[in-house]
């Protein structure tokens, strides 16, 4: 596909439509903008454009589609997958400046904002009305909820709460022709035809760009209780979390950490003062929530139960709230503290939880194989794995021609224990090679007709999942 470049005409339009203070073409803003949290890559656009309304982004979408130059929407930038890479330069559409809440509704507990607002600061609102948003990326201090919605996005809350596409009751988005449309209703019930909203969820910026959301929201859980649970086994570890919900309870937080990752980052967080013993060799944080104290009790003594049957240490409950923060401070920053310790690639694997010690166990069979080290976290309760390939001493003719190899078998791996590729991180760009291994070429046809039916041109963040 051949796109055309920018010109001084065009922009010109775009400095009439938005203003010349918000298209930026020096260098300095086109690298800022060419890049995510996705290792170490970036693809430059040729102009960066802030909007301000869903007009001015119809008229962009419009300019863009008649000359058909490639167009990529961006949030805060701290994707993983690549997805918000221009790769064939054209127009970033940075959506800062749709930051605002629009309306809190407590009487039907919904939450109408703009895809710029990051996930934190909607969450602190809600909050202040005994509300709840509860989907968490470790990146919601920084992370966007268009983002958010783009990636169908998890976090620890997910085991209890499900993810964000388990939230969005409907969108407001801008076509790649410059219509605007709604996908849905405000409502939660949905059965008026195919259902548009869940569609958009997770698409990655592929099919339309999203300017408004409406979120379901939940009454504020009162109470909550924090656990520290560590094994001299990371296998025997991951054997404790099916066991758990086979017993009947269900955290709102069951995060693993095996070694590595929990030494960076309490030397990364610098300001967390926790003590590893040498022969701890995994942790499980564990949270339950509700508004019955007793019953959260109850459930933190089954579940400590249940730990020691699968060989735990001592285990810590948190005992205030400076104590909870600190040892969520850990869980939080361990992606930021491998980034800041190697090269290193991040898949994202999934599987039911129950197989979960046979993934941990097979990326380390697949790491000695191919003489790569691992460093693995993520959701236990969800069977979601982040495993953080570290390059290390590995040359970079290792690492370029068989460090491919050894993702492919941990995907093959993933697929045979009836998971998938990525839990919450979405494919974008250097996920996209490998959904081959999960989807037949006849589905991955189906994907490519649906993007063709809304983007005719192949505009609208081109280069991502199935082209």
């Amino acid at each position: 596909m051949s796109y055309a470049k920018i010109n001084q005409d065009h922009l010109n339009f775009l400095k009439q439509i938005i203003g010349s203070e918000d298209v930026l073409v020096d260098n300095d803003n086109l690298e800022k903008y060419g890049r995510d949290e996705t290792e170490d890559l970036v693809y430059k656009p040729e102009v960066v454009v802030k909007p301000k309304t869903v007009n001015q982004i119809s008229e962009i979408m419009k300019l863009a589609n008649q000359h058909k130059i490639p167009v990529t929407a961006r949030g805060s930038g701290t994707g993983l997958s690549g997805a918000a890479l221009p790769i064939h330069g054209g127009i970033v559409i940075s959506m800062e400046r749709f930051n605002n809440i629009l309306q809190i509704d407590e009487r039907n507990l919904q939450a109408t904002v703009e895809p710029g607002l990051i996930n934190y600061v909607f969450q602190e609102e809600v909050k202040k009305l005994g509300l709840f948003y509860p989907p968490d990326p470790a990146s919601w201090g920084s992370c966007s909820l268009g983002g958010n919605v783009a990636h169908s996005s998890g976090g620890p809350k997910a085991v209890k709460y499900g993810t964000t596409r388990d939230y969005v009751l409907n969108i407001e988005m801008v076509l790649p022709n410059g219509d605007i449309i709604w996908t849905g209703a405000n409502t939660l019930k949905y059965s008026t035809g195919y259902n548009l909203t869940h569609l958009m969820v997770g698409s990655e910026g592929t099919l339309g760009i999203i300017t408004k959301i409406v979120f379901r929201l939940i009454p504020l859980p009162k109470h909550d209780l924090l656990m520290l649970v560590p094994f001299e086994s990371a296998e025997n570890a991951c054997e404790a979390v099916g066991a758990t919900f086979r017993a009947g309870i269900t955290p709102s937080a069951m995060e693993f950490m095996e070694r590595d990752a929990i030494d960076w980052s309490i030397k990364y967080a610098g300001d967390v003062n926790f003590t590893i013993k040498p022969e701890w060799q995994a942790l499980l944080l564990i949270e339950v929530d509700g508004n019955n104290m007793d019953v959260l009790f109850n459930d933190c003594e089954t579940i400590s139960n249940i730990m020691m049957e699968h060989g735990c240490d001592e285990i810590l409950m948190a005992d205030s709230a400076e104590q909870k923060s600190a040892l969520w401070k850990i869980r939080r920053k361990v992606g930021e503290a491998v980034k800041s310790n190697s090269v290193y690639k991040e898949e994202d694997t999934v599987v039911p939880r129950a197989d979960l010690p046979n993934l941990l166990k097979g990326v380390k069979a697949i790491g000695s194989k191919y003489g790569f080290k691992s460093v693995c976290y993520g959701h236990a309760g969800d069977g979601n794995l982040h495993v953080n390939i570290i390059k290390g001493e590995l040359s970079d003719q290792v690492w370029e021609t068989e460090l491919p190899k050894g993702i492919i078998e941990i995907f093959e791996l993933c697929k045979k224990l009836g998971g998938t590729i990525s839990g919450e991180h979405g494919i974008g760009l250097v996920q996209k090679d490998y959904l081959k291994i999960v989807f037949p070429e006849y589905q991955l046809e189906l994907m490519r007709n649906i993007k063709k039916l809304f983007d005719p041109n192949l505009i609208l963040n081109p280069g991502k999942m199935v082209f």
